[in-house]
C-alpha cells in the first residue's frame, strides 16, 4: 500500500523521539481527497488522537496511522526523506490523491468539470479568479462563469478564449466551443481593470 523509504523513517523517528512520550506516531491523512485541492498531512498523535479504525503501518521504532477515509488516496503511495546540509526534503507521492481521471464512460459534464477543476481554476486562481461550469448543451458548447478577480476582468475574453476555450478543446473530446454568460460590468475586483 505506502512504501516508506529507510530515510524517511529515519527521520520520522528522530522527530518522534524529540517529542516526548506523549506521541506514539505519525498519523497520515488527506485534506480534500479526491479533489484537485488535496493534499497530504502529517501530524504527530497521541492516543487520544486515533479513532480506532486507522490504518496501521509497522514502521523502524514507530506506527504510522493512515486514516480509514484517507486509505484509497495512498494506495501506491511513497514517502521518502532526502537529507541536505540544509535540513532536508520530505518528499509524498500519492498518485490517487486528487482521484482519478473521469473514464471512458464519464459524461461529458464530468470530462470538462474534472479539467475546470485540475487544470484551470489553479490557473486562474493566481490572478485571484475562478470560473464555474453553468452547462453543456447538446451540441457541447459550454457555459462558464468567471468570479473573483475574473468578474469584470479586462482581460476575461483573452482568458476565456486563449486559455479556457483552447484547454477544454484539447482536453475533453466532445467540446465544440467555449461561452461565457458572466455580466461583467457587475465586477467589483477585477485583475484588470476594463478599458
Amino acid at each position: 500500500m505506502i512504501e516508506i523509504s529507510t530515510t524517511a523513517q529515519n527521520h520520522f523517528l528522530r522527530l518522534l523521539q524529540s517529542q516526548g512520550e506523549d506521541a506514539i506516531g505519525i498519523r497520515l491523512r488527506a485534506v480534500d481527497g479526491g479533489t484537485p485541492a488535496a493534499d497530504a498531512r502529517l501530524e504527530f498523535c497521541e492516543p487520544s488522537d486515533l479513532q480506532g479504525d486507522e490504518w496501521e503501518i509497522e514502521c523502524e521504532g514507530f506506527m504510522l496511522y493512515v486514516d480509514a477515509a484517507s486509505v484509497p488516496f495512498f494506495d501506491s503511495a511513497e514517502i521518502d526523506y532526502l537529507p541536505s546540509a540544509t535540513g532536508g526534503q520530505l518528499n509524498i507521492r500519492a498518485p490517487r490523491i486528487k482521484g482519478a481521471l473521469p473514464g471512458e464512460d464519464a459524461s461529458l459534464v464530468e470530462r470538462v468539470r474534472y479539467v475546470i477543476d485540475a487544470d484551470i481554476n489553479p490557473q486562474i486562481a493566481s490572478h485571484g479568479g475562478r470560473v464555474s461550469l453553468e452547462q453543456v448543451t447538446a451540441e457541447g458548447v459550454v457555459v462558464l462563469r468567471f468570479g473573483g478577480g475574473c468578474h469584470g476582468c479586462g482581460m476575461a475574453d483573452v482568458t476565456l478564449k486563449e486559455g479556457i476555450e483552447k484547454t477544454l478543446l484539447a482536453k475533453v473530446p466532445g467540446v465544440t466551443a467555449v461561452r461565457d454568460v458572466t455580466d461583467h460590468a457587475s465586477g467589483t475586483n477585477p485583475y484588470f481593470a476594463a478599458q
